[in-house]
């Protein structure tokens, strides 16, 4: 069904739903998992032209992808990360072809109206530019 399933991460409370959905995935078709982190920013837009070094944002995106790896291969999982710059719609949809992905799968908000309007939406940009299936599992906020 599945060989290659790339997890776009936030590096937010949002990833956790993305990704117990897709272990379980992963798991029922033997697919490999590659997270997929894009950073966003000034320095991470103009990091490889300006020949800047890593921000401590990027480097903590960097140990947070690790973390998560190393989470999913203790449960024998087949895992690759991949720390990304730029527009989070533009390096993602590279990034499905590059990694030969056959499934994207991210987490949503479900911001409406005028949230996506001041927020934006990757999800919304990324599902017109991929050509493999999208999941979304929609993070719902725990409320206390």
């Amino acid at each position: 069904m599945y060989r290659r399933i790339l997890v776009a991460i936030e590096h937010s409370a949002a990833d956790r739903a993305i990704l117990d959905h897709v272990e379980q995935l992963a798991t029922l078709t033997g697919a490999e998992l590659v997270l997929v982190h894009v950073a966003d920013g000034w320095a991470a837009r103009h990091f490889t032209n300006l020949k800047l070094r890593e921000s401590e944002e990027i480097q903590d995106d960097r140990v947070y992808l690790e973390s998560l790896c190393s989470e999913l291969q203790g449960k024998g999982l087949r895992v690759e990360s991949r720390l990304l710059m730029g527009d989070p719609s533009t390096e993602l949809a590279k990034a499905v072809d590059t990694e030969h992905a056959d499934l994207l799968a991210m987490a949503t908000h479900g911001h409406r109206f005028l949230q996506d309007l001041m927020k934006g939406t990757t999800v919304d940009r990324v599902r017109h530019l991929v050509t493999v299936p999208v999941v979304l599992v929609r993070y719902q906020e725990q409320k206390s």
